[in-house]
């Protein structure tokens, strides 16, 4: 859903763009969704920086399907604590109507290797604000992390994540500025 930023989600997207000042940026991805690109806007803006930025519908966040928008204690009452944690923290179970995180993955992997890794290639520092299920999806193939290992992968909301990726996508290093 599209849904906009909270107070707190405005803070910490404050706190992500302090944390990430001095970095030379080239240009910016984001996804489709208004909060992702409010979180950039804001980014920026506490970076002091202004640099391109292509929205793509593929950054969105996973898609929830029928359980979108929905709380999730009404959701366990309906369908069971079970079932909704199997929904929400499996790799390749999709919720009704929904996505599973390895359909995200085939969603938002392709686009990074071909947009995200083409502007790399050709020497550009590149910032990615997306979303929790759409990062950890990057994510997984960035670090080659499984199915099981990605389960257990904790994203921080507005904790900057850099990678040092060499021109064919290896990953040279990893820092959280937190």
């Amino acid at each position: 859903m599209d849904v906009p930023l909270t107070a707190l989600g405005e803070e910490e997207a404050r706190r992500a763009g302090e944390r990430l000042k001095g970095l030379h940026l080239d240009v910016a991805y984001t996804s489709g969704l208004r909060r992702a690109q409010d979180t950039l806007r804001l980014i920026l803006e506490s970076m002091g920086t202004d640099i391109p930025t292509i929205r793509d519908q593929a950054l969105n966040e996973r898609d929830y399907g029928d359980l979108a928008g929905l709380n999730k204690d009404d959701m366990r009452e309906k369908y069971g604590e079970e079932q909704v944690r199997i929904w929400r923290r499996s790799y390749d179970v999709a919720p009704p109507g929904g996505e599973s995180l390895k359909m995200t993955r085939e969603r938002t992997v392709p686009f990074f290797e071909r947009a995200v890794l083409g502007d790399i290639r050709q020497g550009k520092d590149v910032l990615v604000v997306a979303h929790g299920n759409s990062n950890r999806s990057i994510v997984m193939a960035l670090e080659n992390l499984t199915p099981e290992q990605v389960l257990e992968l904790e994203l921080a909301t507005g904790i900057p994540r850099v990678y040092e990726l060499s021109t064919s996508g290896e990953v040279l290093g990893i820092e959280t500025l937190s």
